[in-house]
């Protein structure tokens, strides 16, 4: 299998955390909003180099993913993986409908209140089981933590790269 061009789009969809068993299989950290539709896709592209590995088969175990990737064979092979982040060309993803958005698309953005007070650029978002939260850097020294959900989220424009919510500075 060659290696991808360089001026692909990269998504990184989860990255390996662990061995899993004698045969070359990989416990997966999945950020994919389903835990297990990281294995939709394939090859994965690992490592900095981009080096791409074919999924042979996966599924879930208990709270977490594993996978057999046909490269690897071995536990120690399987070792030398722990810690790569799993990466697929941005143009594999799912067409979203109108109101969704990838996170990393979001990445960079201005976000104003409904009042039009800047409040922050997006550096992450955070998945804590109760809602999502997007996390800002006030561009003071601070950081503002805010929820992502429809009602707080009033718009998204993107070719503006600005979102604005309904959030006050003081909360």
């Amino acid at each position: 299998m060659s290696l991808p061009p360089e001026s692909e789009e990269w998504v990184v969809l989860g990255k390996i955390s662990g061995i899993y068993g004698v045969r070359g299989m990989v416990k997966v950290f999945s950020f994919t909003d389903l835990r297990d539709a990281i294995l939709d896709y394939s090859p994965w592209f690992l490592g900095s180099e981009l080096r791409p590995y074919v999924l042979e088969e996966g599924r879930m175990q208990g709270e977490g993913v594993v996978a057999k990737l046909a490269e690897v064979s071995d536990r120690e092979q399987a070792r030398a993986l722990i810690g790569q982040e799993i990466r697929i060309a941005r143009k594999y993803l799912p067409d979203l409908e109108p109101g969704e958005y990838y996170w990393r698309d979001l990445i960079g953005m201005r976000v104003l209140n409904q009042e039009g007070l800047f409040l922050g650029k997006v550096t992450a978002f955070l998945e804590t089981g109760a809602n999502d939260v997007m996390v800002l850097d006030d561009e003071k020294g601070g950081e503002l933590l805010i929820p992502w959900s429809d009602t707080s989220a009033a718009g998204v424009d993107q070719s503006a790269g600005l979102i604005t919510v309904d959030w006050q500075a003081d909360w």
